[in-house]
């Protein structure tokens, strides 16, 4: 990426402390945030600001937006995505079940549901484990948004991403071969079923895909919808799980975004759905709401 994009356009606004490289350690990643500040709704059709969207989607997988007006309507996440496909090839979202269409709202429900009789996990107040967005669908979207209509003022919603090649490191490359198996079984949640027919999808939890010069490893992964179907895809979960709590823990490899201080209302988080697993803690206002998108579906 050339060098002016990020220092006249974007500003990094996080990065993990510098830590000692272990002897068995080459090339630790050290994650990193850009921002880009958006005054205006016309910036979401200009030609220059969709090409650094775009460029740093495909550099890091994780860029933060900051409104500088109020768009409770999401009126920018929806030109942006449409420029993005006019200009840079971008598919255009999935929608979410049968009844929703691009966006779904993340906030607190206790009786009434965006899908009937379904409450989703983001319509509750609970932590959410790491994931990444529709591991259950084929093909996946590449990317996710989340704009932050309202921030938990409580204290509570942090939001946590781990970058996927930091984590597939820590696993021995008999676990990341058996990770590459179509050896599991991913049900569909209920509130997102599309087709009653189809309810699970046989898949494998890590892929590769081809970034300009080199294959970089990319990931699927909600736990407690998963099944291992075999005893080496078993075995190769609970190496995940070892390597997930290790990695938690790492500055180099996980980032946690709190509410007020990194996601205040008007914020957007944009994130490479297979390059960056997210996670959340339990939310603590009830009148926290986040918007979320998710595009660019292609097969994994």
């Amino acid at each position: 990426m050339p060098q002016s994009l990020l220092s006249n356009r974007a500003s990094l606004i996080i990065q993990a402390p510098r830590r000692r490289r272990l002897a068995t350690e080459s090339h630790p990643i050290a994650p990193i945030v850009s921002q880009l500040d958006v005054h205006d709704l016309g910036q979401a059709k200009c030609s220059s600001h969709l090409h650094d969207v775009d460029a740093i989607l495909k550099h890091t997988g994780i860029l933060k937006i900051r409104l500088g007006f109020v768009d409770n309507e999401s009126s920018y996440l929806q030109q942006l995505i449409t420029g993005l496909s006019q200009q840079h090839g971008h598919q255009l979202p999935i929608s979410h079940s049968a009844t929703r269409g691009w966006f779904w709202d993340v906030r607190p429900s206790f009786d009434s549901f965006q899908t009937a009789n379904h409450q989703a996990r983001s319509e509750t107040m609970e932590r959410f484990p790491w994931h990444t967005d529709c591991s259950y669908e084929d093909p996946t979207p590449r990317y996710f948004a989340l704009q932050v209509i309202q921030h938990d003022r409580r204290g509570g919603g942090t939001l946590s991403v781990m970058n996927v090649e930091r984590l597939v490191s820590l696993l021995p490359s008999a676990t990341r071969e058996a990770l590459s198996k179509a050896e599991f079984e991913s049900k569909i949640p209920p509130e997102f079923i599309k087709n009653l027919v189809k309810k699970s999808t046989i898949c494998s939890l890590l892929s590769s895909e081809n970034a300009l010069t080199s294959n970089r490893t990319v990931m699927r992964f909600r736990e407690d919808i998963l099944a291992p179907l075999t005893e080496r895809a078993g075995n190769a979960l609970a190496e995940m799980r070892q390597a997930l709590r290790a990695a938690s823990d790492d500055p180099a490899s996980t980032l946690h975004l709190s509410s007020e201080r990194d996601m205040p209302t008007g914020t957007i988080l944009l994130v490479d759905n297979r390059r960056w697993l997210h996670a959340r803690n339990e939310a603590r206002d009830q009148n926290r709401h986040l918007r979320r998108v998710r595009w660019d579906a292609v097969p994994f």
